[in-house]
């Protein structure tokens, strides 16, 4: 009855409105939106999302070994274990104790007929100092430790996210790097043969020493991008190694950026409000939360606290007499402890008011942020399709401008200058298709992350 008929201090919350507006960007950066033409991020599990069969393998690895997430997880064990600590508080505590007494006196404090040596068993079961949470004080602690646990498994879930988008990314850079790399190596084949070639028809005469430098100029160049290039595979490497927390398999890494099979399209298709199904957000609002229940925790320190201790048993001056007749004991001391004048109560619940302020600052902050990285990802993916379109039409023409110039070269109508431009313009641009295959595919990964990725079922229910 006296639990019953405690009750909350705390302000009751309600979810504050959402900082950002209730639509996603439009505008030319921004393709349409349609609200149900493609499923939804939060329906959609990593491991659907990443369709490429070694890449998940690759996450799979990450997700059991990484170092920053076993400690997120770790935490949450951490923060669960609190809350238990708090709950405990609600419920009174019962010990059991059994003690043996013996002792000898002198003989000059003993009266006379009375023995010198005396024995005490004692046994009982007492409750210390059980407080009636009348004002709900312990209630909200263990309300506030709940959330903190929340919080903490968020962020773990937050953790996880990003490790798997990191990871994809490095898998990704590691396949951009490995295609720049074998066109450094065709392109160096193929300007060795050439410089090979015009050497042949410099010894007979047919070219001049500026074509044989400048042919040799482009070999040197190619010598240059194959090492450099190797150098980068094997950094990429490390890189999605420390990610996964152990040495990732050759036969699980890409050949190159083109053999990675296609990411799930995803559209958020939904107003802003999707972005509270983002784990940093959940976490912040739990945060939030419990600093609700600190502040009426803080309130109820104002107020009396009652507290309870007893406790029952047997005693006897023989271990054979414990629970004879008569020996039974027991002892019933209720305390209350008014707060007359404590000016840090006052301040304590100043305190938590500000921190209450603090948080819900943050929240708002984070909103922000979350809504903010989805617009940038939405920019990059209403533009790259575009970009992408007019870089493939660029390689074609530097393509078929270098074949021609070295069609032009070999029937004597140009100087090799021609090919050397159309060769090194060829180059750049091969290279540009490829960077830019890597931010588009890249962005969808962002894309997926930002929205808060897809959530278990049983996440959902939770």
């Amino acid at each position: 009855m006296l639990l019953a008929s405690s009750c909350s201090l705390a302000p009751q919350y309600t979810r504050p409105k959402d900082p950002v507006p209730a639509e996603w960007p439009q505008g030319d950066a921004y393709k349409e939106l349609q609200e149900d033409a493609i499923e939804t991020v939060a329906g959609i599990l990593w491991e659907d999302f990443f369709i490429d069969a070694k890449l998940r393998k690759v996450i799979s690895k990450a997700l059991k070994n990484n170092r920053d997430l076993r400690v997120a997880a770790l935490n949450v064990e951490r923060a669960q274990a609190m809350y238990g600590v708090h709950r405990t508080g609600i419920y009174p505590s019962v010990d059991g104790s059994g003690s043996i007494n013996k002792q000898r006196l002198s003989a000059d404090l003993v009266e006379s007929g009375q023995p010198r040596s005396t024995e005490k068993y004692t046994l009982k079961a007492e409750v210390p100092s059980w407080e009636l949470d009348f004002f709900g004080r312990i209630r909200n602690l263990t309300d506030q430790a709940l959330e903190e646990y929340l919080a903490t498994e968020e962020a773990r879930r937050s953790a996880e996210l990003v490790l798997i988008a990191a990871v994809a990314k490095a898998y990704l850079t590691l396949a951009a790097d490995q295609e720049n790399l074998k066109l450094a190596q065709a392109t160096l084949e193929s300007q060795q043969d050439s410089y090979d070639l015009i050497g042949k028809s410099y010894e007979n005469g047919l070219a001049t020493e500026i074509d044989l430098r400048r042919a040799q100029t482009e070999v040197e160049a190619a010598k240059r991008d194959v090492p450099r290039f190797t150098q980068k595979v094997a950094q990429d490497r490390n890189a999605l190694n420390l990610l996964v927390g152990a040495p990732v398999p050759k036969k699980f890494l890409p050949n190159e950026l083109s053999s990675v099979a296609a990411l799930k399209e995803i559209d958020p298709g939904l107003p802003s409000a999707v972005l509270l199904n983002r784990p940093d957000i959940v976490a912040a609002e739990h945060k939030l939360k419990g600093a609700y229940a600190y502040i009426g925790a803080a309130r109820a320190s104002v107020f009396p606290r009652i507290s309870l201790t007893a406790s029952a048993g047997t005693a006897s001056d023989e271990l054979s007499g414990l629970f004879g007749s008569g020996t039974n004991i027991w002892s019933f001391m209720p305390q209350i402890d008014v707060p007359v004048f404590d000016s840090r109560v006052w301040s304590a619940l100043k305190t938590s008011k500000i921190d209450q302020e603090i948080l819900l600052t943050k929240y708002e902050k984070t909103v922000q942020t979350a809504f903010r990285e989805v617009a940038d990802a939405l920019a990059v993916q209403g533009t790259i399709g575009d970009q992408l379109a007019a870089q493939e039409a660029l390689v074609e023409s530097a393509q078929a401008t270098y074949e021609l110039s070295d069609k032009r070269y070999t029937m004597g109508l140009d100087s090799y200058l021609s090919v050397l431009d159309a060769h090194r313009s060829l180059y750049g641009q091969q290279q540009a298709l490829i960077s830019l295959h890597l931010a588009r595919l890249a962005n969808q990964v962002t894309l997926y992350g930002v929205l808060g990725g897809g959530r278990k079922k049983e996440e959902k229910k939770k």
